[in-house]
């Protein structure tokens, strides 16, 4: 019986420390019924039946969160940071990056290639291509 009651109290202090946990960083406008101040001495002063009505009617329940398919986020949510792999804007800003470097160093390996393939011409002593003379 003993270790069933220091159980209770273990899980009575843990659903305290949840609830306080809950109520000292929720947003101002996410608390109802009562101030701040008044939950958390609520809590503290009854562990047990504080953190159950601090769960049940001290703060708004928070609809699940739309995925990336889902609407716009709205209110202060629009300003919370977005994900890099959730923003657009990033995205977009990567694959212009990726295809500017693949350009460059495409470009850089055509020069090389163009270069070698000159040096070996030169040192066989082939006559230059029709594209390699000059245009006049």
């Amino acid at each position: 019986m003993a270790r069933l009651s220091l159980l209770l109290f273990a899980v009575q202090i843990v659903l305290a420390v949840c609830a306080l946990i809950s109520c000292l960083s929720a947003d101002e406008e996410d608390i109802r019924a009562l101030p701040r101040i008044a939950w958390v001495l609520i809590i503290l002063f009854f562990p047990l039946v504080g953190s159950i009505a601090w769960f049940l009617a001290g703060r708004k329940t928070t609809p699940a969160r739309p995925g990336p398919a889902g609407p716009a986020p709205t209110g202060r949510d629009r300003h919370r940071p977005v994900a890099p792999d959730d923003d657009p804007e990033f995205l977009d800003s990567i694959a212009e990056r990726s295809r500017r470097n693949d350009e460059e160093l495409f470009r850089r390996w055509e020069e090389d290639l163009r270069r070698r393939e000159d040096d070996l011409r030169h040192r066989e002593g082939d006559p230059p291509r029709e594209e390699d003379r000059p245009e006049v």
